[in-house]
């Protein structure tokens, strides 16, 4: 193992036994927000230390089995324990490498996903109504709860934008990667001659900020306007201006929240919404500097770049940051998205233990 691997893991392993000291006090829980910072620190960092415990046994029965090669009546049973022990080593770096992975600190977080029909006129507001259904039937297999923020629906249906806030169990670490173009081909139900007609949709996953407001909004850099809210929403929505509209000054950002019903409830949505905005303006310039350095395998996030293909003649789906095809498009319209997200994950991670072994 490198030594700044050995070296990372010693510190691990000593700031394990601080915190048991520290949680094990009688005064722990004087500061709660101080003990579930440290009560969740600890969490995270347990496995890795008894991964490391197991190796540091693993390198002693190793040792031991060398030392036991100069007597020639326990050699044979030396080297059997010898090959024991480099496997179990082998196996347990693996291990810790993928355990030290830089954690996404928006994996568990909740999530606004924003749909916007792109080029393609109405067929694209029509995929756009789909990829919200495809998003919505998903979040149902996973028992998230799916609340629709605001919608702009087009007159032949679906929407020419629709934003809705997604929670539930680890949401954000399974959507991370649905960011960016989406393109269809298909022939569309007002085509009379039946011409297969390419269209396309943006498509934004923006984690939750963080309630204690890890995004500060300056109110004097907000403009609120109130308007009487369109569309379904009962009696109550119709007689008064409840719908808010929020603007951004410094970047010109808009959002919009009218499905609530309260003035006051859609004022905090769409408040909620433009702090997830700002956050992921921010991220986005930032994983953007990352990738000019090193591009990533699974897309730098952009929304402008065009990640899929849905192509009904012919059945398939196709991701093309890692060139996967799948011939199943109805149940993958249907929310049936494991054999998408997947793969995304695991070829972000393959990416990330390249990147971790051949640092320094």
């Amino acid at each position: 193992m490198k030594p700044a691997l050995c070296d990372r893991l010693e510190s691990i392993a000593s700031r394990i036994d601080e915190l048991s000291r520290v949680l094990a006090d009688a005064d722990a829980t004087r500061d709660m927000e101080r003990y579930r910072k440290l009560t969740r620190e600890h969490a995270e960092l347990e496995p890795i230390a008894a991964l490391y415990a197991d190796w540091r046994k693993a390198e002693t029965d190793l040792q031991s089995a060398r030392e036991m090669m100069d007597d020639p009546e326990l050699k044979a049973l030396a080297e059997e324990e010898a090959v024991l022990a480099r496997a179990r080593l082998s196996g347990l770096e693996n291990r810790l490498q993928t355990a030290l992975l830089p954690k996404d600190a928006n994996d568990g977080r909740n999530v606004f996903l924003e749909i916007r029909a792109g080029t393609g006129g109405d067929e694209s507001a029509l995929f756009a109504g789909s990829l919200f259904r495809m998003y919505s039937r998903f979040a149902e297999r996973q028992r998230w709860l799916v609340e629709v923020v605001s919608a702009n629906e087009a007159e032949l249906g679906g929407f020419r934008e629709i934003v809705a806030r997604i929670s539930g169990s680890d949401v954000y670490s399974k959507l991370k990667f649905e960011s960016g173009g989406h393109r269809v081909q298909r022939v569309p139900e007002t085509e009379a001659q039946g011409r297969i007609h390419t269209s396309a949709c943006t498509v934004a996953v923006m984690p939750e900020a963080d309630e204690l407001g890890e995004v500060r909004i300056d109110p004097s850099e907000i403009r609120v306007d109130t308007f009487r809210a369109s569309g379904a929403g009962g009696q109550h929505i119709n007689k008064t201006d409840s719908a808010v509209r929020i603007t951004h000054l410094p970047t010109g950002v808009v959002v919009e929240c009218q499905d609530g019903r309260s003035q006051h409830q859609n004022k905090a949505r769409a408040l909620s919404v433009l702090a997830a905005r700002i956050q992921d303006t921010r991220e986005r310039e930032q994983r953007a500097r990352i990738a000019s350095e090193r591009k990533s395998l699974i897309g730098s996030g952009d929304r402008s770049e065009r990640i899929r293909t849905y192509n009904f003649p012919q059945g398939r789906v196709t991701d093309h940051r890692i060139n996967l095809t799948l011939y199943r498009i109805d149940a993958i319209m249907d929310g049936d998205l494991d054999e998408l997200v997947s793969p995304l994950s695991s070829e972000y991670r393959a990416e990330q233990l390249a990147a971790f072994s051949t640092a320094d």
